[in-house]
Formats: structure tokens, sequence, C-alpha cells
């Protein structure tokens, strides 16, 4: 039965990534088509961020209480209803909306309370010491998935053209399949079992809680502080921002970017995997941090490219070791907090990077309604996203995981 849900968990990790990666691509052009400026749609992606960062806090530090098999069921259900929203609507106010209380992600990457409550399933269901391992394989799983996701979207909206689809038209039926995949996790979800849910024993221990956490609260407000800077500068090139600079810059089409973040995925995807060896061999956060500084710096250098050839080369190279602090930033999360405050550690990290990013999209919109500052976001990301780096080795590096010590 364990096995089972093992499963489920990675399959519905699949579909949904899935479905991230088909948005991704076509969400900022679909929006630009209906006829909203650029910073209508840095506002609406802000607002989406945010909208995630409240609901989302709200369904994790209460889904041991109301059931984890409920809470992604719900999850679900927001991602379906958004999705049926910006297909069937193009008025402002309905999109916002929908961008608040839904779930839509416009960077690719995870939105909801799906990943909080997934790795606290797991982290159940397995051995301690497969747990970095099967974050990585989780997290490769969830690249590919976000890969061939882009790829999909970016080459069926060009075929739905050479149809004879308005390109309007095309985005619309692409963003089709996100509703459905919504459909389809709901369905999944509901053959989860009972052994995904919190065990008593687990929810043993002090009754004074905040936000479901005790004894490990000051560690994890301190990793949440740091996470929320990292995610702010990642919320500045958000996949659908990248997709729209690259339009712009080299006006290339979705099926041409689509398939920039088809390879760029794949890379990250094993990058999460190779993390794994090299955090056996010089720990978790040195791992984190001596991946990370060299992938910010690559991020700087994408538009100082002159050429779309050598733009798409550095940003590959930068999605080669962009991810190799996903599994190890989640895992070390998992190891340094009570084993009774893993869903809501899980939870409120990721809620603070969901707060992050929640602000910055809105003015990378801004600057990019000014074509002089339209490579500015990608300065600050990598500048931030460094400075993010120091200040987590300065203040966790003497902080070790129970299999380092």
């Amino acid at each position: 039965m364990k096995n089972r849900d093992i499963i489920t968990l990675f399959t519905t990790r699949i579909i949904r990534l899935f479905c991230y990666g088909l948005l991704s691509v076509i969400l900022a052009l679909y929006l630009a088509q209906v006829g909203l400026p650029e910073q209508q749609i840095g506002l609406l992606f802000t607002l989406t961020l945010a909208g995630d960062a409240g609901i989302s806090l709200w369904l994790t530090t209460s889904a041991d209480r109301f059931g984890r098999k409920r809470t992604l069921i719900v999850g679900a259900l927001l991602m379906l209803g958004a999705g049926v929203v910006f297909i069937v609507t193009h008025d402002v106010v309905f999109l916002l909306t929908a961008a608040i209380i839904g779930v839509i992600s416009p960077s690719g990457n995870e939105i909801g309370p799906f990943l909080s409550v997934e790795q606290a399933a797991l982290t159940q269901l397995l051995p301690n010491e497969k747990r970095t391992q099967a974050f990585a394989w989780y997290n490769l799983a969830g690249s590919f998935a976000t890969a061939t996701g882009a790829l999909a979207g970016g080459w069926l909206a060009q075929a739905f053209r050479f149809r004879g689809m308005s390109e309007l038209d095309a985005y619309r039926a692409v963003l089709t399949g996100y509703a459905f995949g919504g459909f389809i996790l709901a369905v999944l979800f509901l053959s989860l079992s009972r052994n995904v849910e919190a065990t008593a024993a687990s929810q043993a221990g002090p009754t004074r809680r905040v936000l479901g956490l005790h004894r490990s609260r000051g560690v994890v407000i301190r990793l949440s502080a740091l996470f929320a800077l990292d995610a702010f500068a990642g919320g500045l090139i958000v996949q659908a921002m990248i997709a729209y600079w690259f339009h712009v810059k080299f006006g290339i089409d979705a099926g041409i970017i689509g398939s920039i973040f088809f390879g760029a995925n794949i890379l990250a995807g094993f990058s999460a995997l190779l993390a794994v060896r090299l955090a056996n061999r010089i720990g978790l956060i040195n791992t984190m941090v001596f991946t990370h500084v060299p992938s910010n710096l690559l991020l700087i250098l994408v538009p100082l490219m002159p050429t779309l050839p050598l733009a798409i080369a550095v940003l590959l190279l930068r999605f080669s070791i962009s991810q190799m602090d996903v599994p190890t930033r989640q895992s070390y999360t998992m190891a340094v907090v009570s084993p009774d405050e893993r869903s809501a550690a899980s939870g409120v990290t990721s809620i603070a990077r969901s707060v992050g990013a929640a602000i910055s999209p809105s003015l990378t919109g801004v600057f990019f309604a000014v074509p002089a500052l339209l490579s500015v976001p990608f300065y600050l990301a990598g500048g931030l996203k460094i400075v993010y780096d120091l200040l987590l080795y300065r203040g966790f590096r003497t902080m070790k995981p129970p299999e380092e010590r």
C-alpha cells in the first residue's frame, strides 16, 4: 500500500509539473493577446503568487488536522477552477480573482499546497536514510515533466496556428489542457490511502504551537527569511517572463521558446539528481551554496550575450547546475526540525518562498515596459541570489543534519 502511495505521489508530481510547464510558455503571450499591457501582466503574476501564499499557508498548516488527502484534492480543484476561468473570460477582474484564489503557475515551478503536503507524506512513507535521494528523484521527475510540458505547450500552440487558429485561440486550447490536468490530479489524489495521513504520534507534542511549529520555530523562521529572499530574486525571472524576454529580444516564436525550456528543464532535472552524490561528499549546505553561486553568475550573463545562440547556451549552462540546491534544501529542512514539525516546516518555508516571489513579477513587468530596462531583472535576480547564498552559508554552515554529525 505504501509503495502504491509513493507511486501515486510521484505520478501527481509529474502531471502537475507537466501542466505548469505547458502553461509557463504561453501564459504571458496569451495575456498579451487578450489585451493586457506588460504592467498588468506583471501585476497579475504578483497577485497569483500572493494569493497562493495565503491559501497555501492556511491549507498546509492545517493539513495534518484537516487531512493531507483532502488538502491535496482541494488544491487540485483550485487548479481546475483557475484554468477554466482563464479559458472562458478576458475580463481583468475575473482573471485577477482566479489568479488570487486559484492555482496558476506563471513560473513553471511548484505552486499551491501540493509540494509541502507531498513532501511530508513521502518523508513518512520512506526510511530517513533515503530522504535526500527520494527528494532528488522527486525533483528530477518534476523537471522532466516541466521540460516536456514546456515543449508541448510551445509546439502545440504553433501547430494550432498552422491549422488556421488565431494566436489567441491557440493559446486558449493549451490552457484547456492545464485545466484538464487539475481534474486528473483530483481523481488520483482520491486513490491515496490513510498511510499518507499524519499519525497520532507525529501530531503529539507541546500544545503551544505557532503555525504548527514549536521547538524548531527559530530555525524555520531564519530559513524562511532566507528562502523568501531567494524566491524574491527568482520571481524577477519566472519562466513565463524569460519566455516573453526571448520573444521581445530576439523575435522568436512559442515553438522555439518551448524547445529552449525543454532542454533547460531536462538539464535542471539531472542537476538535482547529481546533487545527491555531491552532498554525500561535501554536505547539504555546501552543495546548496557552492553550486548556486556560479549558477547565478551565469544568470547575470544571459542578457549580455549578443546573439540568440549564445544567450541560449548560457541559459542552458545555468540550468545545468541551477537545481542542485533544491533537493538538498528540502532534505536539509526536513532534517533539522523535529519529526512532528515536518509538515509545518515544509509548509511555512514554502509559503515564505511564495511570499518572496509574489512581489517581484510586478517589478519585472515595469522593467519590461521600458525597452532600455528589459534586461535589468536578470542582473537584479542574479545579484540578490548571490547575497542569499552568502547569508545562508554564514548562518547555517555549522548546523549539520543528523547524517553529517
